[in-house]
């Protein structure tokens, strides 16, 4: 198979956000899988768990949403401030009908970014909230001056006013967030956006829009059609546009089994995976009818698998194991959105944490690191990176005619240093392919590789905590300007070429 990289060509930056996550108020996400209180045995700094946020660090996390996902419009925010026995608490209908006692808010999120060091996305509630309280909660957050919401930022401990990255102006509104339709809430975002003001303006708050649910091109069309009516809203009131999809392999209902699949499940769970090109390039069309110039961002805020959860769990808390396939699903995932990044400027695996297609997985004061974690490490060498133009040669594989997939797909960024990187993934369950690449107009140095493979079903537990991780990968023969490589199936690959 043959793999053409032409440096020279350069397609465009790639965000770091495109590895951003996301952690709701669901299951263990939040509470025990980040933040266990100052009082927990558990190692922690200001509550949250030494153990992830040092594994976040290490992976790169560049930006988190927060705080949900459904939560997010029936989470009113002055609930989660103030001393800790004084907060409401609630019970957490949407996730498992547990008590939600807003131990975790404003200030913990923020504090939790702090030590991760990464952009914060904030999700307001249009769903069950009003103008005004968003329009607080922007002024509590940011707000540099004289003000009642400054001043109550004051009095519960921070002075100093935080930056907010990214603003969501509701989430799911389709559903979840009020089953409106596209027209009425484009036209409740047209009115909300207007109060989440700038208070500073070197450090400008980029407006995300509720977009689409998978294949509702409806809703694309009538949101933007609403919103950019006003030739003004090329201008700032408009930064972001949401899209949601995740890989369910047997459907909505079932969903199916996070360790209990056979080849034919695999293949499937491919094909799926491979779908989010067709959403992209589709929703893509219509927002280029109104926005040419590509100034609003598509977010991909929610993606991943989605599986039945881990029997004897509560099934409101969707936790789920994670094997070779999902690293699959990331890398695949990952190189769709590095090749878009023209129009793709952010995307939010769910969720971090315990829920999901999580990159960690907690059990007390245990820790694991999940085959998408190791993929997510290995990939963040594109964060910033230019996307670099590539061609890759693949076969169709799969075991029916209709869930038949490419073999392989690939991304190619250059890194500020000049290094070139290669992120490859083998689909094929059993066949490895052996690669050619050529680097136009170019002398190839020194190659490094680093891999995530294994037999489709591996997996990390707490007692076999290191079954997946990244292993070194250096069997690689250059020539000039090219290189020769076998990868193995079910297989991520990342190989570093200095030129």
């Amino acid at each position: 198979m043959k793999l053409l990289i032409n440096p020279s060509n350069k397609k465009g930056r790639i965000n770091p956000e495109i590895q951003g996550h996301f952690s709701e108020h669901l299951g263990r996400c939040i509470y025990e899988g980040i933040y266990v209180g100052e009082n927990s045995n558990i190692p922690n700094t200001n509550g949250m768990r030494n153990d992830v946020v040092d594994a976040l660090k290490e992976m790169k996390i560049p930006v988190l949403r927060w705080p949900g996902g459904c939560f997010a419009d029936e989470y009113h925010w002055m609930d989660g401030i103030g001393p800790k026995e004084n907060r409401k608490k609630m019970i957490n209908t949407h996730w498992g009908g547990v008590v939600e006692d807003n131990s975790f808010g404003t200030h913990e999120f923020m504090e939790l970014c702090r030590q991760l060091g990464c952009k914060t996305y904030i999700n307001g509630n249009v769903g069950s909230g009003t103008v005004r309280e968003m329009s607080e909660w922007v002024e509590y957050m940011t707000f540099d001056g004289v003000s009642p919401m400054a001043e109550l930022r004051g009095k519960n401990g921070h002075k100093e006013p935080w930056k907010v990255d990214y603003f969501g102006v509701g989430n799911e509104n389709w559903g979840c967030g009020g089953n409106m339709t596209p027209e009425y809430y484009a036209n409740k975002y047209r009115n909300y956006q207007t109060y989440v003001r700038n208070y500073n303006p070197e450090h400008p708050i980029s407006k995300i829009c509720c977009g689409a649910n998978v294949d509702d091109y409806n809703w694309t069309n009538g949101v933007m059609e609403t919103c950019f009516r006003a030739p003004e809203f090329l201008h700032g009131f408009m930064d972001g546009l949401s899209l949601h999809y995740y890989t369910h392999p047997l459907g909505w209902e079932e969903k199916g089994s996070a360790l209990e699949f056979d080849e034919k499940i695999w293949y499937i769970t491919m094909k799926k995976t491979l779908y989010i090109e067709d959403l992209i390039n589709h929703h893509a069309a219509i927002m280029d009818k109104y926005d040419k110039e590509h100034k609003v961002g598509m977010i991909i805020d929610e993606w991943g698998t989605w599986y039945s959860v881990e029997p004897g769990t509560n099934p409101g808390f969707l936790y789920q194991q994670n094997t070779i396939r999902d690293a699959l699903v990331a890398g695949i995932n990952l190189n769709i959105f590095n090749k878009h990044c023209d129009r793709v400027k952010m995307a939010n695996i769910a969720q971090m944490v315990n829920v999901l297609q999580a990159v960690i997985l907690t059990e007390g004061e245990k820790m694991i690191l999940t085959p998408t974690y190791h993929v997510f490490k290995m990939y963040n060498v594109h964060q910033g990176a230019e996307l670099l133009d590539s061609h890759l040669e693949t076969e169709m594989v799969g075991l029916e005619e209709q869930n038949m997939v490419p073999c392989m797909n690939e991304s190619v960024s250059m890194s500020e240093d000049g290094k070139v990187h290669i992120t490859l993934t083998n689909m094929s369950v059993d066949k490895s392919y052996d690669i050619e690449g050529t680097v136009f107009d170019s002398q190839i140095k020194a190659v490094k590789g680093e891999i995530v493979t294994g037999e489709m079903h591996e997996h990390n537990t707490f007692d076999a905590p290191d079954v997946v991780k990244i292993k070194e990968f250096n069997d690689v023969k250059t020539d000039g300007g090219s290189l020769r490589f076998t990868i193995p199936p079910c297989s991520v690959m990342h190989l570093e070429v200095t030129i």
